[in-house]
Order: C-alpha cells, then structure tokens, then sequence
C-alpha cells in the first residue's frame, strides 16, 4: 500500500538548504503536508503539539541530534510506533547498527534521488 499523500510530515534538519531539498522531493512526490524543525528538540516540541504521521529527520544536528530524538521518540509511549526515517551523510555501518538498534524504521544515506526517498518511504509504509 503507498504511502498516504495526505499525512502530515515532519522534516528535521539544521540546514535550511537540506529541508528545502527534502520538501521539494516529498512535494515532487506529493506530500504537501509538511512542517520543519531546525534539530531534534525544536522537533520534539512540534511533535507534542500532535498532528505528526512521520518524521525525516538527520543525524548530525546541534541542540539534539538525530539518534538522540530518535531515542527520545522510540521511548514515549505516544510516539514508539511513529515512522521514522533518518537522513544522513554517516555511511559507517556503526551508524546503521546503531540507528536500527534505535528501531529506526529506514535509513537513507545523502546525497540521494527522489526515486531513492520514495523508495524507503515506501518500504515503511507498506
């Protein structure tokens, strides 16, 4: 089943430049429900506002990485089941490891294709 086009996605990353990218490929791919967060805790924040069906979020960000909202996410009990996918340069399969040990839901290494950010989101979504 695809994914639905209608769910609202949260982007996060601390380059704004990254999040634009990432939005003009969702919207390419017709996912025009989308917030931004500037790094994990301002994403925490906009999560438990509600409304939230997926998160895109990079590893490397200041404040709150990445894997620590990952974490952070995969412990609340409102959110372990969230979808997650995590964006990032680290190719290092320690990171992989680490990130599924974290049940992140996929993983996508930069820089990437629209076909290849379809291709995992619908891999969560089906």
């Amino acid at each position: 089943m695809p994914a639905n086009t209608n769910m609202r996605i949260l982007v996060v990353d601390d380059f704004s430049t990254m999040r634009r990218i990432i939005k003009n490929i969702l919207r390419q791919l017709g996912f025009n429900n989308i917030e931004e967060a500037d790094d994990g805790s301002t994403g925490w924040e906009m999560l438990n506002k509600g409304g939230i069906d997926f998160i895109i979020s990079d590893w490397n960000m200041p404040q709150m990485t990445g894997i620590e909202f990952l974490r952070k996410v995969r412990a609340s009990e409102e959110f372990s089941d969230l979808p997650f996918l995590m964006v990032t340069a680290e190719a290092q399969q320690e990171n992989i490891i680490e990130a599924v040990q974290a049940k992140v839901s996929n993983y996508i290494v930069k820089p990437f294709t629209a076909e290849t950010l379809k291709q995992k989101i619908d891999k969560i979504f089906e």
